[in-house]
């Protein structure tokens, strides 16, 4: 049993009666109440003191149950009482914490009773226990904590909740509340400073929330003196520009000449993002003296979006960097109460935070809850008593704390940090603040909250709550207080004097010396023709015979068993097919002692049954990577079946690849129609992510796309929606036709001087198609990707030229052939950005007298056809396609067949 939760919860008077009945004859209740009564597994209940048993014993037994009861209602739902919100009064959560909820009167307050003993008080007045757990669980600090299964975490926090310095605050030192009043200072002073140098200007202020400053700064400190190497932090804007000068060390006079406009940014590698999006790197030393590295990502507007980019950062860098050791990496995501409520990545997040291929060692949630999301009240923004209800997922602990406290604010930092660090799991702090101005400094907030703004108007901000407090309680006296912000102030013009040092010292870690040696602006001239990325015939053979080679100990399944003897039949004709080509691409990269690492919704198999790239055995279950062991030296092949997401997982991998810029990272969506569920992430990050922030990622997505009478769900990837994001070179986007050339195009993404994401119309039935296959030769040393091939005929014969891209090939190609049609050609258009200008001109020039159609699956509004019509506006090109429709596709297969070999009949004439 862990715990007497079933027990407390139990009215007092119902525990007796079943006690009577267990004495009279334990058979007749039930085995859970035996356990209990029996006093199983009591000694390891809080400081193990006896109190149940003594309970039991006593001639008061229901008073005394009634007791322990209300201790445990304390424990569970005491935070509902505590006194978080610093302008305004809770509502009533109805949390039966009464004493008529215990059959207990007041003219038992005065009684002594032994069950004191469960929280340490034996012997002491009804009165006594109340105050003191008043004072450990309904003061500026509640902790939700009683829905942890695991005993050890969750008497691990009761014993540090219980047994804290209640006289003295949070036991905080004096050097401490020092620290917290320097961060004070330094939070309020900056915003100040902005508001009344940059009026109007959008900066979205942390005034409210200062106290935010001091907790990171509390964290980052503990997890310091710890293991904590690195610290990556995740937040939309609110407070943002606050953590960058009071946190991340950024000098004040780069972020004034953003506000001044005085700087001027490098255009040539993008357009730039506003101030309070850009990510940021810096170093800094702890009061301990040692070195943290800190990193804040660039973030869009999408809030919470970034959530799952920091985790792939972070798990990157866990396992380039720490050996896995995440204890030495933490990951920090700052939320906005309505956004963490709101934003399903944030659910998405929690839950992928405990698998295997998305394990980070445990976040730090930090809320900034100002009660209000953009002009929305929290009870129409939620439905959940708490904006943190998603730590339920995982069972997280959640500190709810007054932000008007910074020690009670510090101490939940400090003990989260511990929490984190101990257990690797994840922590939520939620910090019950407010937001001094409206949702921007130009909007008015009375407008939709005219009672809570008065409220605020009339409130001092936190550092002035907390100088009152320290000076009333004589830690500090007001000389002392003055001090401090002088002090403050010299910092602050020291910082100003830094105008000839635009950047604080940083020392670059290995990972990111790769990125800076590797080329940022590309043109025209970087895809004329691809790198070679052909490999010896000697490497070749050993990665093949590895693949088709299994321990002598591992029994295959038997449909594993004959796949194995189809691609040992291809292997003689000495073709490989899709799935040999990819893996052999894998083996490939790793045998250059480079990682890959790929993610998705049953990849391991592959959704069409085609990759196994891991096979399990028959008879044990145990698993096999076909990629491992090929060398000694070789890279890891990481590969990771996904929860049922896209959005959160191809965030995850997005991030990984921003850390990893030598290894192959890819994410495959099970059916390419699927990835509209991770736009968000495309749309904000990986076709922006380079001109808004510098960033570049060389991540893969794989999105099986192509009609075969499969509905609308599953034929088409949309391929248009990533066409119209292609600009200034900032992608790669392919359809490709053979293994080859998909073997090739993996390795290019490793060996270009540069970085692109790769974005893949993958293929479902060309996977067994006959005549998708690759001869071996074509793998080989010398060989590169072909963004065109071309059928072989004689310019004289040609009337018809059909480009097209993707499976659409093989149709033609057996219409073609059926048909005997030897005047027409057919063009295989690879990759269609960057679109390979030259060589498709060189077709028009050859072809002079033929006629150029554009023959595509896809309806005529989706698909390539309008990028094509673009990218040949001066030429008479004509389209065969499906008619224009609101759907990708029909869900009827008579009707496709029909419409298939429409467009078949029309391309070719």
């Amino acid at each position: 049993m862990s715990d007497y939760s079933y027990v407390f919860n139990a009215h007092p008077t119902y525990i007796e009666d079943m006690y009577s009945k267990y004495q009279s004859d334990p058979a007749t209740v039930d085995q859970a109440w035996r356990t209990f009564f029996e006093g199983f597994d009591f000694g390891a209940s809080a400081n193990g003191n006896g109190a149940i048993e003594t309970a039991l014993g006593s001639s008061n037994t229901t008073k005394e149950f009634g007791v322990l009861s209300i201790i445990h209602g304390f424990r569970s739902r005491g935070h509902l009482l505590s006194t978080t919100n610093p302008i305004r009064s809770r509502r009533d959560r109805r949390p039966h914490l009464d004493l008529s909820d215990y059959n207990l009167e007041e003219s038992d307050l005065n009684k002594v009773f032994e069950a004191g003993g469960e929280i340490g008080m034996k012997n002491a007045t009804l009165q006594e226990i109340i105050d003191q757990l008043r004072k450990v669980y309904t003061s500026d600090l509640g902790i939700e904590y009683a829905h942890i299964e695991n005993k050890e975490k969750r008497m691990w926090l009761r014993d540090k909740i219980e047994g804290r310095n209640l006289e003295n605050d949070y036991g905080l030192s004096l050097d401490k509340k020092k620290r917290i009043l320097e961060k004070l200072n330094g939070a309020s002073i900056f915003e100040k400073f902005l508001h009344t140098k940059y009026v109007g200007q959008k900066r979205f202020s942390l005034e409210g929330g200062e106290t935010t400053i001091a907790a990171l700064d509390a964290i980052i400190n503990t997890g310091a003196a710890d293991k904590v190497q690195e610290v990556i932090i995740g937040m939309a804007h609110r407070g943002r520009l606050n953590v960058l000068a009071n946190i991340m060390n950024k000098t004040y006079e780069t972020i004034f000449s953003e506000f001044e406009g005085t700087a001027v940014p490098d255009l040539s590698f993008g357009d730039g993002d506003v101030k309070y999006h850009l990510g940021y790197s810096s170093m800094v030393e702890t009061p301990s003296g040692k070195t943290v590295h800190l990193k804040l990502t660039p973030n869009p507007s999408h809030l919470e979006a970034v959530n799952t980019v920091v985790e792939g950062f972070a798990r990157a860098k866990a396992d380039i960097l720490y050996g896995s050791d995440y204890d030495q990496i933490l990951p920090i995501l700052i939320h906005g109460d309505a956004a963490v409520a709101g934003q399903g990545i944030a659910f998405e997040t929690v839950q992928m935070s405990q698998l295997a291929g998305y394990y980070t060692g445990g976040t730090i949630h930090f809320v900034i809850n100002n009660q209000i999301g953009f002009t929305t009240d929290f009870d129409d923004a939620r439905s959940s008593t708490y904006s943190t209800a998603v730590a339920s997922i995982v069972q997280a602990p959640v500190f709810h704390v007054n932000g008007d406290n910074p020690d009670a604010v510090v101490y939940a930092s400090e003990l989260a940090t511990e929490y984190r660090q101990l257990f690797n799991n994840d922590v939520f702090i939620d910090m019950v603040c407010y937001r001094k101005h409206g949702h921007n400094e130009g909007d008015d907030p009375k407008f939709t909250q005219p009672q809570m703004y008065e409220f605020i108007n009339d409130h001092k901000n936190p550092r002035e709550v907390y100088v009152d407090k320290l000076t009333a309680h004589n830690a500090v006296d007001k000389d002392m207080a003055e001090k401090l912000e002088a002090e403050f102030w010299a910092t602050l013009q020291d910082r100003l004097d830094l105008i000839k040092e635009k950047d604080l010292p940083y020392k670059y870690q290995e990972p990111e010396q790769a990125w800076r040696s590797l080329k940022k602006k590309t043109d025209a001239s970087d895809y004329k023709i691809s790198p070679k990325t052909g490999i010896t015939k000697k490497n070749i053979d050993k990665i093949l015979n590895h693949l088709m080679t299994v321990p002598d100990d591992f029994n295959l399944l038997s449909k594993i068993n004959r796949l194995q003897k189809g691609k040992k039949k291809l292997l003689d004709q000495n073709n490989l097919d899709w799935a040999l080509a990819e893996l052999l691409a894998y083996g490939s990269i790793l045998l250059e002692g480079k990682n890959v690492r790929m993610s998705g919704q049953d990849v391991k198999r592959g959704t069409f049954s085609h990759r196994h790239a891991i096979f399990n055995d028959a008879k044990t279950f145990k698993d096999y990577n076909r990629l491992s062991n090929i060398s000694e030296d070789q890279g890891r092949f990481m590969i990771y079946n996904s929860l049922l997401s896209e959005f959160g997982v191809l965030g995850f991998e997005y991030g990984y690849s921003l850390a990893t810029p030598e290894a192959l990272v890819l994410w495959e969506a099970q059916f390419g129609d699927f990835a509209n569920g991770a736009q968000t992430i495309f749309d904000q990050f990986i076709s922006a992510g380079e001109s808004k922030w510098q960033r570049m990622s060389g991540i893969v997505m794989l999105l099986p796309h192509g009609y075969e009478g499969q509905g609308p769900e599953h034929s088409s990837a949309r391929l248009e929606r990533y066409l119209s994001a292609c600009a200034e070179n900032n992608l790669t986007v392919a359809n490709i036709t053979t293994p080859a050339n998909f073997f090739h195009s993996l390795r290019r993404q490793l060996e270009r001087p540069f970085r692109k994401p790769l974005i893949i119309m993958s293929p479902k039935s060309l996977l067994r198609h006959p005549l998708c296959v690759s001869d071996k030769d074509e793998f080989s040393t010398n060989n590169r990707f072909e963004e065109v091939l071309v059928d072989h005929e004689t310019v004289a014969k040609t009337k018809r030229v059909l480009l097209c891209s993707g499976k659409i090939y093989y149709d033609l190609l057996e219409k073609k052939l059926a048909d005997k049609r030897n005047d027409v050609v057919l063009v295989r258009l690879e990759q269609l950005y960057p679109f390979p200008t030259d060589k498709v001109n060189e077709l028009f020039d050859k072809y002079k007298k033929a006629e150029f159609l554009w023959v595509q699956e896809e309806p005529k509004n989706m698909g390539a056809w309008y990028f094509i019509l673009n990218e040949l506006r001066d030429t008479n090109i004509q389209l065969v396609s499906r008619k224009a429709s609101a759907s990708p596709a029909t869900g009827f297969k008579k009707v496709h067949d029909k419409e298939q070999a429409d467009i078949l009949a029309k391309a070719l004439g």
